[in-house]
């Protein structure tokens, strides 16, 4: 087991606090009607301070196995959890680069990729999808220059953050491609296509709940914060949600999935006190 959660962790020492002073009010309630002979009284106050080492090292060990934690943001339900995203129900966020490319052939997209996986794995008709995206009323508005120098993947850019709706699906315009289709992000790229993200989702989920795995993981780079751990992005991926202001009425709600290849570097203990 990887230490996440240090032994003298301050959040996790206030919650010992916590259960310590409910298991003194309870003691001392008991210790009103029972009293103990003189001769035992060493042997229960040793087993007293076993007994509270023994609940803060089981406390501190079920901190750093934690692979689940739910929270409350704008009113809205957040679970975020280790899994595999196309398991999941809801509306499922998909991240595509800044072309809506489909072209699966490790030159543009990956085949190892959640994009590549999702392309290869869950679309029939690449092409069908490719005129979906080029005819979408709603990415209309959302188109900026064409890149006629490409000469792989399509030419047609789209601001990030942009969302194309395909059946259960959140297709999301989030990075850029560099000239040699390299996934990239500057830090305000990737803060300002978190926020133009949340007011699109605002727009088409339905009340419908919404799945997402960790945003900017994987093969894209910060190009100017290139030290930014996952457990940075998963803690501003949920402060953009709570500054966009965007609800979810129960019993929608939002789920971030986190690959269980991710599971060492994410300390969900901590999340709780970040929002």
């Amino acid at each position: 087991m990887k230490t996440k959660v240090y032994i003298f962790d301050k959040a996790l020492f206030k919650s010992y606090l916590a259960v310590l002073s409910v298991i003194s009010v309870i003691t001392s309630f008991i210790f009103i009607f029972v009293s103990i002979p003189d001769q035992c009284k060493l042997f229960a106050g040793i087993m007293f301070i076993v007994m509270m080492i023994t609940i803060y090292f089981g406390m501190w060990i079920y901190a750093n196995r934690l692979k689940f934690t739910n929270l409350k943001i704008n009113n809205s339900e957040v679970d975020v959890k280790i899994g595999d995203i196309f398991q999941e129900g809801g509306l499922k966020v998909i991240a595509f680069n800044e072309y809506f490319d489909t072209l699966v052939n490790e030159d543009v997209i990956a085949s190892s990729t959640l994009n590549g996986k999702f392309i290869k794995q869950h679309i029939e008709d690449v092409d069908a999808l490719d005129n979906a995206i080029l005819e979408s009323k709603h990415l209309l508005r959302r188109k900026l220059e064409n890149d006629t120098n490409r000469t792989q993947g399509k030419t047609q850019k789209y601001r990030l953050g942009s969302i194309f709706v395909y059946d259960d699906y959140l297709l999301t315009a989030f990075t850029k491609f560099d000239e040699d289709n390299r996934a990239y992000l500057t830090i305000t790229d990737y803060i300002n296509c978190l926020l133009n993200f949340w007011n699109e989702v605002d727009i088409v989920y339905a009340n419908r709940s919404v799945v997402i795995p960790l945003l900017g993981t994987g093969i894209t780079r910060l190009k100017d914060y290139e030290t930014m751990s996952e457990q940075e992005k998963l803690e501003l991926l949920l402060w953009s949600f709570k500054v966009s202001r965007i609800k979810f009425t129960y019993p929608a709600k939002v789920t971030i999935v986190i690959h269980e290849s991710l599971i060492d570097k994410i300390n969900f203990y901590k999340l709780k006190g970040i929002i």
